[in-house]
Order: structure tokens, then sequence, then C-alpha cells
């Protein structure tokens, strides 16, 4: 699927939830669902600068050229936001990461459901991948 078809389908999964409070409860449930994250990665060096609560994200790269993202958070409501992000980011080229235009995120609401601290926190999370992206690709392109 690409980028934009998960998007949509996130949007249309959450238009069904009209209720904030079901909408919340729903990204608790997603980020229960996120793989174990190995504790010998919750590093420094993993762990996202701005944001309230922790969160600890690291990538490599598949034999395609795919990024793949593993991800956790010590916040159950993060980390509910870090799965939907790593829903519609992960196993995607450097390119397609880096031209996404991350449009569920206002489409559902969640830029104004949140608290300053948590859009602050969601912001440098989605910083924190394209920046992996970034280091992909100038791998890519150095050979």
């Amino acid at each position: 699927m690409t980028i934009n078809q998960t998007q949509d389908e996130i949007v249309e999964e959450f238009s069904e939830l009209t209720d904030w409070m079901d909408r919340y409860a729903y990204i608790i449930d997603l980020g229960n669902t996120l793989p174990e994250y190995p504790e010998a990665e919750k590093t420094p060096q993993n762990l996202i600068e701005g944001c309230q609560s922790r969160v600890w994200i690291n990538a490599s790269r598949t034999p395609e050229g795919h990024i793949h993202f593993q991800a956790d958070s010590d916040a159950m409501i993060v980390k509910g936001i870090v799965t939907l992000l790593l829903k519609v980011l992960d196993d995607h080229t450097p390119d397609e990461i880096l031209n996404a235009d991350l449009y569920f995120i206002d489409k559902i609401g969640l830029s104004t459901h949140l608290s300053p601290t948590r859009s602050n926190g969601l912001l440098a999370m989605v910083k924190q991948i394209k920046n992996y992206a970034r280091a992909f690709k100038l791998l890519e392109s150095a050979g």
C-alpha cells in the first residue's frame, strides 16, 4: 500500500469514531499492537528530543532499500501516536518518506486534540523519522 492509501484508511477508521474519548481509546489500543521494542535499543541515541514522555525510534534498511522502523514510548497515548506514524511510513523508501504529506494528522483531528507538549512531541517524531530517511538516502547516493 502507498503512504496515501494507508493515510486514507486511517482517516476512514477515525471517521467512524465521532467521540474523542473513543478516538483516544482507539489510539491506545493501536499502541498495544506495537511490536516489542528491544531494551538494548532504549539508548540516548534513539531517544526523541522534544517529547514530554520518553519515545525511542530506530531504523534499519531492508535489502530492498526500504526503511524499517522500531519504536516505543512510556506513555500509552504517545505509543499509539507513534504506531500511527509507523503504520503510515514504515517499510517505504527514503524518497517516499521524505516526500510524504502527512495529511492524516489534521484530517483525523489529532493536531487540534493534542496538548501543546504532545504536539511538539509528534513534530519531533516526524522530524526524526524524516532524518532517518535523509541519512539512508545519503548512504544510498554515497554507494
